[in-house]
């Protein structure tokens, strides 16, 4: 396969392409694509249990480190709750 050149002859297989003078940036096409990917992203993977409800969580673990589980019944149950909230079944 013979490549030709802009004018039309055999070259030395670079092809030349002008899209970065007349199209967009490269930085503005990679701006765009990071932008809508993490929203496209949320929306194939479903939530994993250990990301859910953050706040209910370090609540609860911080209680039981210094506490003891027998002590920290009432934000155990709202991390459950807010568990079930989001749809895990606990």
């Amino acid at each position: 396969m013979m490549l030709k050149n802009e004018n039309g002859k055999g070259g030395n297989g670079v092809v030349h392409c002008n899209v970065g003078r007349h199209g967009p940036s490269m930085s503005s096409i990679s701006a765009a694509s990071v932008e809508t990917t993490p929203a496209v992203e949320a929306e194939k993977k479903p939530l994993k249990p250990c990301c859910a409800c953050p706040e209910t969580k370090k609540a609860r673990d911080a209680c039981i480190i210094e506490k003891g589980e027998e002590s920290c019944t009432d934000l155990i149950e709202a991390h459950k709750d807010c568990m079930r909230a989001l749809g895990f079944k606990i």
